[in-house]
């Protein structure tokens, strides 16, 4: 399914039963090959931005997957590139791919129990925010807040929504409603909703876990009809 070498309907059936660390650990292989990889197009809008806002010295990629974002850290970080994640089969990919320019580490652990302190500059996470529930969100960002040094900055790229006349609309609406069905019935959850957080509500709970917000349009992307930014990059800077 996807390509030759991504995964079949049914791997893809046996991953959605699974939960969400196993589920990944099975996925992982051929991750690279899938839809659900961060585009390089992202990668490298986020890539230029951070470019241009730092330097920055030790970067963290938050929940990493398969090192796409500890790409990115490493074009932009003169120290050191740190992945952290809670699926061991995903560590595993990225630990093998090419190595960087920059020393890099992958650590084993939950974004919501992070086993640092305050040793990073530049936290980024790409495409990640799905696997959380909204009650989790002041959580996860207390977490990032506290492994930031002061004034590091925490970068989340988000997408503007589809509108609802579009096929993408009906599309990822309906794959959170399967999911919701699934999650209902099932055991282990597989949690993974792309329709989950508001975008007014992920930066005012940025801002209650003491984060300074600003937002970069990424003009790779170009803008909507209304004027707007199809892609932007959320810079959460920790306040004191």
């Amino acid at each position: 399914m996807f390509s030759p070498e991504g995964p079949t309907l049914r791997e893809l059936a046996v991953q959605a039963l699974s939960s969400v660390e196993h589920g990944y650990d099975l996925l992982a292989p051929k991750f690279d090959h899938t839809p659900f990889r961060t585009p390089g197009a992202v990668l490298d809008a986020v890539g230029s931005l951070l470019q241009r806002t730092g330097p920055y010295d030790d970067g963290l990629d938050l929940c990493c997957g398969t090192g796409a974002g500890a790409d990115v850290l490493s074009w932009v970080c003169r120290g050191t590139v740190t992945g952290v994640d809670f699926s061991a089969g995903m560590l595993g990919v990225a630990a093998g791919r090419a190595p960087r320019a920059v020393r890099t580490s992958w650590v084993r652990a939950d974004a919501r129990a992070l086993p640092f302190t305050a040793a990073f500059d530049l936290v980024v996470s790409l495409g990640a925010l799905g696997h959380f529930l909204p009650a989790e969100l002041p959580g996860l960002f207390g977490q990032v807040h506290s492994v930031l040094r002061p004034g590091g900055l925490f970068a989340l790229p988000v997408l503007a929504p589809p509108r609802p006349r579009s096929a993408a609309f009906w599309t990822l609406l309906g794959f959170d409603a399967v999911m919701r069905v699934r999650n209902a019935v099932w055991r282990p959850r597989f949690v993974m909703y792309y329709r989950a957080h508001r975008f007014g509500d992920v930066l005012r709970e940025l801002e209650r876990a003491g984060f300074g917000v600003d937002l970069y349009a990424l003009p790779e992307f170009g803008r909507r009809a209304d004027g707007s930014p199809r892609a932007r990059l959320i810079a959460a800077r920790g306040l004191p």
